[in-house]
Order: structure tokens, then sequence, then C-alpha cells
């Protein structure tokens, strides 16, 4: 099992930035990929980004150059740095780890864009 605790969310007006974090515990040496998926209210999940280990980000086209994931493996933490937020940004946030046979998701959480 993989546990995952999300941290930084908040309400920012457009142009602003958030950094969202996600610590993870557990069995941490099975993960193979870690990322950041958001919904909207009304819509489905989506990803947001994501990196496999040893691989390059992936992010979605909505976000290129404006968000950056990164991965801490000594903190078992992964961080989603927000830049440039447009009220579209405005979803919970939900940090993902997959091992290759199981996925597991954190609690989310919540990101508000103000225009």
């Amino acid at each position: 099992q993989v546990q995952l605790v999300e941290s930084g969310g908040g309400a920012v007006q457009s142009g602003g930035s958030l950094r969202l974090s996600c610590a993870a515990s557990g069995r941490i040496s099975s993960i193979t990929a870690m990322g950041w998926y958001r919904q909207a209210p009304g819509k489905q999940r989506e990803l947001v980004a994501e990196v496999i280990s040893g691989g390059i980000p992936n992010y979605a086209d909505s976000v290129k150059g404006r968000f950056t994931i990164s991965r801490d493996n000594a903190k078992n933490t992964v961080y989603l740095q927000m830049k440039i937020l447009e009220p579209e940004d405005t979803a919970v946030y939900y940090c993902n780890a997959k091992t290759g046979e199981k996925s597991f998701w954190g609690q989310g959480t919540q990101v508000t864009v103000s225009s």
C-alpha cells in the first residue's frame, strides 16, 4: 500500500502562483510513477502532470509552460509548481502514485483561481 498526503492548495487571483506538495509513505520502492490529476465541478478527472521514475515529465497541453512537476526522492515527495494560474485551473487536485498494478490517490486539495 501507498499513502499520499497533499498540501498547498488555496485561493489565488488570476496570474498568481501556488505550489502543491504530496508526501508518500508505505511501499515507496514499488512506485513507478507519480503525478497530479484534477477534477473541476461537473467534469471528469484529468491528468495534469506525471513523472515516470527516471523519465521525462508529461504535461497536459493546457498547463505546459505554466506548471512544473518535480520529485524529491529523499523526501518521498512530489511537487507541482503552478504559475500564471487561470480561473480554468480551479479544481480539486489529486496526487497519484502508480505501482504498476495499482493506482493510489490522495484526499485532494482545492485550488481556486478568481478572475
